[in-house]
């Protein structure tokens, strides 16, 4: 597999005097007929303020400077470097022979139709998907059974139209692959492992797979562009409960690199795609590019800190940044896809998207899944078969879409350089250079970035806090409530004396 190298890029002091080395630029403004997408910069700001000062009272006196983190021009890992008495240095990393290891992250999927229902109970037995209150805590894996067993017909439907099951494991076992091959081209000798959180290969047996290995250094690598409570948090969560119960894994050196969706070879790489389908519309520039992430409840980005929706705006601006200089000027929009439940989530909806730029007369659109590396359900089932229809009855009569970057040469090489950068600060910890376009997570520990973002692990507050009458969007929330009590009372029931229809369909065991 060919590695291309990615020029390094811009240093903070070259930014520092230029405007258009701003951190944060504005979405593009739209024509009349396109709605606007905000910017809040002002609470953005305040944001990052917070965070950066949280992450400086984190890290004390352990700073390490951030020329590694801040460039993507490949690390020689042999050659010195600058940097404080605390850390490691580049030098260091290899020496004494330790066994490298790299552990990829990711959601996981079902691969055949009988693995739906069970895939769908990890899923939804995660209390980072459903968080009951502490009282009812008990009845987590009762509720997932229920909702799981409900919801698997409709589901199975649609992996059965897009083959009967999700490539994501074969798609990430690809990309292991192609990482490890770029990072050995890299000088970098490592393995690397897959872990799954809700289906094989599960991070448990990853784990297993590199204490077996006698893996000394290890660098965790979600395959999420951009960071999220419910998605990477959930991961680190997991892995924390793991590294505290095993003494080998609490004498290992590890670091995390928690979002990556600022990294030049991967902003390029996205630009490329986007690129080489707007020239397959008979007229490119009057395509509107549609950026479609996956959504998280808005409780978790205004109540618990989650930085996912920054990141995903900042994201699309860099991405944008990239077409300009290449004089694509394209109008575009960001909405985000895939709510579930009663609760409020990120808007704008994809879906209410689409029909609204079909009603103003949008006639070509090209969306983009840019939350994901992978093709699976949300994209060839979701995007390609429900949101293209959609569109097509809303009035766009050219619809377009950006595959996933799978294996990607130049992505793949950045996200070995990513690794490879990373290796100095394996057992130490790096202040976030927000000025310099890095993550708003720091690089560091598991322990550490749930620290910054998760400290109380407390439920997440209610995203509609007042009552009001009528069909409201309060209202809808409160009858989700209600029926939420309602299922949970019939659980108990059935709990607590043994009968009951969901003991009949052998769902529950009879007492």
């Amino acid at each position: 597999m060919n590695c291309p190298a990615m020029s390094a890029a811009p240093s903070p002091s070259s930014c520092s005097s230029s405007s258009s080395c701003s951190s944060y630029s504005s979405f593009r403004p739209l024509p009349p007929l396109l709605p606007q997408l905000s910017n809040n910069d002002s609470q953005r700001s305040l944001h990052y303020s917070n965070l950066a000062s949280l992450s400086n009272r984190l890290l004390g006196k352990h700073s390490l400077p951030l020329r590694a983190l801040v460039s993507s021009t490949p690390l020689n890992i042999s050659a010195s470097s600058v940097i404080s008495d605390d850390a490691i240095s580049p030098s260091s990393v290899l020496s004494g022979d330790p066994k490298i290891g790299v552990l990829l992250l990711n959601l996981g999927g079902p691969e055949t139709l009988d693995d739906v229902q069970p895939f769908l109970f990890n899923l939804f037995a995660d209390p980072d998907i459903i968080r009951l209150p502490p009282l009812f805590q008990f009845l987590q894996k009762p509720l997932a059974q229920f909702i799981s067993v409900a919801r698997a017909p409709k589901s199975k439907e649609g992996y059965a139209s897009i083959g009967g099951g999700s490539p994501l494991r074969h798609i990430t076992d690809a990309q292991a692959e192609e990482l490890r091959k770029c990072l050995v081209e890299k000088n970098v000798p490592a393995k690397v492992y897959v872990g799954m959180r809700y289906w094989h290969p599960f991070t448990e047996e990853a784990i297993e797979q590199i204490k077996t290995d006698g893996i000394t250094k290890l660098v965790v690598l979600p395959l999420y562009p951009q960071f999220s409570i419910s998605t990477s948090g959930s991961s680190l969560r997991l892995l924390e409960r793991i590294f505290r119960e095993d003494e080998y894994l609490v004498n290992m050196q590890h670091t995390v690199i928690p979002s990556w969706y600022q990294r030049e070879g991967y902003i390029k790489a996205m630009a490329n795609l986007i690129q080489g389908e707007l020239e397959k519309f008979g007229s490119p520039s009057q395509v509107v590019i549609f950026f479609s992430a996956h959504g998280v409840p808005l409780a978790y980005v205004e109540e618990a800190g989650d930085p996912y929706k920054a990141e995903m705006e900042e994201c699309v601006d860099l991405i944008m940044e990239e077409l300009d200089k290449r004089k694509i000027t394209n109008s575009y929009t960001l909405a985000y896809q895939s709510r579930v439940g009663p609760v409020e989530w990120l808007k704008p909806y994809t879906e209410e998207a689409i029909t609204d730029l079909g009603k103003k007369g949008v006639e070509n659109l090209l969306a983009v899944p840019i939350s994901f590396v992978s093709e699976h359900i949300e994209t060839l089932e979701e995007i390609d078969v429900e949101y293209k229809e959609l569109a097509l009855k809303s009035g766009i009569k050219n619809w377009g879409r950006v595959p996933a970057l799978g294996t990607e040469p130049m992505f793949i090489s950045d996200l070995a350089d990513a690794v490879v950068e990373s290796l100095p600060y394996v057992g130490a910890m790096a202040v976030s250079n927000l000025e310099a376009r890095q993550s708003l997570v720091p690089l560091g520990s598991v322990e550490e970035l749930l620290a910054t973002y998760d400290s109380q692990r407390r439920e997440l507050p209610a995203p509609v806090t007042m009552w009001e009458w009528g069909w409201t969007k309060s209202a809808e929330t409160w009858n989700g409530r209600a029926a939420m009590l309602a299922v949970l009372a019939l659980l108990v029931l059935e709990v607590t004396t043994g009968k009951g229809f969901l003991h009949q369909w052998g769902i529950l065991p009879s007492l």
